[in-house]
C-alpha cells in the first residue's frame, strides 16, 4: 500500500465494512482491501476468507482514529 496511507483495522470483513460505513458518515474515503475477494473475483481461492484491512489517508488518520474509539 501507498506510504500515503495507514491502515487502521485488520480482521473480520462485516466489521471493516462497519467502520467503512462510519468513516464515509463524516467524509472519509477509507480504502479496503480483501484478498479473499479479489481472489474471488479473479477465480481462484483464499486461505484469507471473512478477513480485511481498512486503510484511511494520512491526512484523515486523526479523524479516522476517533471513529475507532468512539
Amino acid at each position: 500500500m501507498d506510504r500515503n496511507y495507514t491502515r487502521i483495522f485488520f480482521g473480520n470483513t462485516a466489521e471493516a465494512q462497519s467502520i467503512v460505513s462510519r468513516l464515509k458518515d463524516i467524509g472519509i474515503v477509507a480504502v479496503v482491501k480483501d484478498e479473499a475477494e479479489s481472489a474471488r473475483l479473479a477465480g481462484f481461492a483464499s486461505s484469507m476468507l471473512g478477513e480485511a484491512e481498512v486503510f484511511v489517508h494520512n491526512d484523515e488518520l486523526e479523524q479516522a482514529e476517533k471513529i475507532l474509539d468512539a
